[in-house]
């Protein structure tokens, strides 16, 4: 049996080809996968060599060729053998291959066309597509996570057909997302448009949607990812409203570089706050909406530790997702065996991914890019004739940044504390600002007195203003930009108030 290994990502290379060399498998494998190989002491012969052709055009050509296309594409029948023993060539059984990195060059600040160009693999696309093809005859392996499965088959007395046919499919649909990617940045570049491609690849059925009467399913952009490309620690599978309800805590959580907790029930943030102690972050957004945590879900982006665990005391919390939980808190949160556990891989919100939105209408869909805060130029204004205090410019940064993420009209009511600040009242979802002024002062209270107010839009009258200020609310920021923002001013004005403008709108509908 012949081998054929070619591989930009390298992980598990090395304990593969072994395994595959230790039952008498040959390895073949192009430049920089042949020279690991041999640095790890494994006998490899080189594509070149094989061939007897050299890679040409700076590497562009390596692959390509008879002697390895031929040998992938041959079937088990007498007329292929025929050829290839005309021609001195050979079957090839098995493919381990993955492609250059383009989705992650493009990611790159800066990067120029002519580098995002030299990351379109195609000899790489050719090989996954030529072993798919061919699957009733040739394994194909193009996720190192598949690796020990064919080994553990090869060794058994060989690869089972469910298995390659399996394989194939990842293959197809890898290689779509990756052609996929390509021809949208390349229409965006060019100033062009291209079709939008979404690959989903399983990960569990749900037991059903936002309601018992609809079916539902979990995908994900990447192959073999977990539930938001995160682990379940604890608890049982999660559903469609529990990973809905994730995705915006864990979205909130990393909007902040201090340590942060986000609680979140029915997709509306009910309680955020900042601070230098998690445990303190997580007693404040509580006290946000005592009423409506209960059944919520939690995210911090700092690992969940034991005095946090422990200020939950006997809170009903549907899951929590953190970057991970301390062996203290995971003990404490034992004892809570329906809250699930999702550790996330990496707290920075500039890794979420993808970076766009996808919204389904009648007949189609969609497409956005995603809000992750303001742009860079964003230029805050003093637009009142007082300037905000220091612990009021604090507050105000935190309200807006929490504002993002409620859905419209929003209102954030926030206040700052000793070592950081926290909202004191949200409200949200209504078809009317003052009304959801009425809200954030509700569920405040007395702590609306000396707060902050963020909202994500301007104000088209001075109402909502005129309700802030009689609920004790002493700064606000918004977009600014309505026709009236001058009776806006004035009101604010006219009570103390300090008001600033970001020029910046954060609907979330």
């Amino acid at each position: 049996m012949k081998a054929l290994l070619s591989v930009h990502d390298k992980t598990g290379l090395v304990p593969f080809a072994r395994g595959l060399s230790q039952i008498g498998v040959q390895l073949i494998a192009s430049g920089g996968t042949a020279r690991a190989l041999r640095e790890a002491g494994l006998a490899v012969t080189e594509v070149s060599e094989y061939t007897g052709s050299p890679e040409i055009l700076g590497g562009r050509v390596k692959t390509l060729h008879p002697a390895i296309h031929g040998g992938l594409l041959a079937r088990a029948i007498e007329s292929d053998q025929a050829d290839l023993d005309r021609l001195g060539l050979d079957y090839i059984d098995i493919v381990a291959v993955n492609l250059y990195p383009f989705e992650a060059t493009i990611a790159k600040p800066g990067v120029t066309l002519a580098e995002a160009i030299e990351q379109i693999d195609i000899g790489g696309v050719a090989l996954i597509r030529a072993a798919a093809k061919n699957h009733a005859r040739v394994t194909l392996a193009c996720d190192p996570a598949d690796y020990e499965a064919v080994l553990v088959e090869l060794m058994a007395g060989g690869v089972g057909d469910a298995t390659r046919a399996r394989l194939a499919v990842k293959g197809f649909a890898h290689t779509a997302a990756y052609d996929s990617a390509i021809s949208a940045y390349l229409g965006q570049v060019t100033g062009g448009s291209a079709p939008v491609h979404v690959v989903g690849h399983p990960i569990q059925s749900l037991r059903y949607g936002e309601n018992p009467h609809q079916s539902a399913a979990l995908y994900s952009l990447m192959p073999g990812a977990g539930p938001l490309g995160g682990t379940v620690l604890q608890g049982k599978e999660l559903s469609y409203n529990n990973l809905l309800d994730l995705d915006g805590a864990w979205r909130v959580a990393l909007s902040y570089t201090d340590p942060a907790i986000c609680i979140v029930k029915h997709l509306s943030p009910c309680g955020v706050a900042v601070n230098a102690s998690l445990a303190e972050a997580y007693r404040a957004a509580f006290a946000c909406d005592r009423v409506s945590a209960f059944g919520g879900v939690i995210a911090s982006n700092r690992p969940f530790d034991g005095e946090t665990a422990a200020a939950l005391a006997d809170l009903f919390v549907e899951c929590i997702a953190a970057p991970g939980f301390t062996e203290e808190a995971r003990t404490v949160l034992a004892k809570k065996k329906n809250c699930r556990l999702l550790e996330m891989p990496n707290a920075d919100l500039a890794a979420i991914t993808p970076r766009f939105e996808l919204r389904t209408v009648v007949g189609g869909f969609l497409k956005q890019d995603a809000d992750f805060g303001d742009p860079t130029d964003t230029d805050w204004t003093v637009v009142s004739k007082r300037e905000p205090t220091e612990s009021e410019w604090r507050a105000l940064r935190f309200a807006w940044k929490t504002c993002q993420n409620v859905r419209s009209n929003a209102i954030v009511f926030a206040a700052a504390t000793e070592s950081g600040a926290a909202t004191v009242g949200i409200g949200g979802g209504q078809p009317n600002r003052v009304d959801c002024v009425k809200i954030a002062g509700e569920r405040a209270g007395e702590k609306a007195r000396g707060a902050v107010m963020a909202s994500d839009a301007f104000f088209p009258f001075p109402d909502s203003v005129e309700r802030a200020i009689l609920l004790g609310i002493t700064a606000i920021v918004h977009p600014g930009g309505s026709m009236r923002d001058a009776d806006s001013i004035a009101a604010a004005d006219a009570a103390g108030l300090a008001m600033v403008t970001t020029g910046v709108r954060h609907f979330r509908h």
